[in-house]
């Protein structure tokens, strides 16, 4: 099974364009961690001991949210997964986030910075596999 961490810059740009003009963009994400999180790729930014996917993202939320607020992201729920009830038994998910973003144009300035490029390796080494959807309201 194909598993996704990041983007590309193809997929960026079709996002872009089909969200471009919303006020608000809430962004739905699926995540599976790695039993270890692997900082392989990441030399010398790898915590001094082995640490669970879990922990991994846990340092990645604590260093992302005050510069997700900078670019007015909000946490609106978090929260455990497993099975779904309606849908595939093997694809299970350990967390749930819905995120907040005042505008597509914030979410990818936010993605972007330098802020947040120097801490995305956690995300990196933390998950197994994940989905991010983009959501909006119907009003």
């Amino acid at each position: 099974m194909k598993k996704y961490i990041l983007s590309t810059d193809e997929i960026i740009k079709e996002f872009y364009e089909k969200f471009k003009d919303k006020k608000e963009i809430t962004m739905l994400n699926l995540l599976r961690y790695k039993e270890v999180a692997d900082y392989s790729s990441f030399p010398g930014r790898a915590p001094d001991k082995p640490i669970s996917g879990e922990n991994a993202y846990g340092v990645y939320t604590k260093l992302v949210l005050p510069i997700m607020q900078r670019f007015s992201g909000k946490v609106r729920f978090i929260g455990k997964s497993e099975r779904f009830l309606i849908g595939p038994q093997e694809e299970t998910w350990d967390a749930v986030l819905l995120v907040e973003y005042a505008s597509v144009h914030k979410f990818l300035s936010f993605i972007q910075s330098e802020d947040y490029q120097n801490i995305s390796h956690h995300r990196t080494a933390a998950l197994e596999d994940s989905r991010l959807l983009p959501i909006e309201e119907l009003k």
